[in-house]
């Protein structure tokens, strides 16, 4: 997947199926992004380990291990719609909060909240919306359907499109 060289700041978005992983690129080949306590670096996590979660630790790694064989690509999606806080602003928060361990919550409080509150100051999850609509959708037309992780696949695929 082409994309560009990352820049400070900027939101990394690693494709594993069902969702995406999101980091933030604080520089010199290096990541900060929230993992579910358990969760180890390139590993794909899977929706089972990441659904029970409720904690989660920052952590400062290098893109290449935490892409580990994933595909990946700079996705700053939200710059026409929210202003971007300074590169140097994000990178020093980012870094502020390397080694804390948070609450984590794959509808309210994961790791695409994270990196978008970083980037613009609002912790936002695309992924999380589009799994409800899909889901409010599909149930409103034929009844409800399978689990969520159907869902969030095809909305991966949407968004690989885009």
């Amino acid at each position: 997947m082409a994309s560009p060289k990352p820049q400070l700041g900027d939101l990394i978005e690693i494709f594993r199926p069902p969702i995406s992983h999101w980091a933030i690129y604080v520089g010199s080949g290096y990541v900060v992004h929230l993992v579910p306590t358990g969760g180890i670096s390139g590993d794909g996590e899977s929706g089972i380990k990441l659904a029970v979660a409720d904690r989660a630790i920052v952590k400062k790694e290098r893109l290449c291990d935490v892409v580990g064989k994933d595909l990946y690509r700079v996705n700053n999606k939200h710059d026409n719609k929210y202003k971007p806080l300074p590169p140097s602003k994000i990178v020093q928060q980012a870094e502020k909060l390397v080694g804390q361990v948070m609450s984590y919550s794959v509808t309210s409080q994961n790791c695409e909240h994270f990196v978008n509150e970083l980037r613009y100051g609002v912790p936002r999850s695309d992924q999380v919306t589009d799994v409800l609509m899909t889901q409010g959708v599909t149930a409103g037309v034929i009844g409800e359907v399978g689990p969520a992780p159907a869902a969030l696949s095809s909305c991966r695929s949407k968004r690989e499109k885009q």
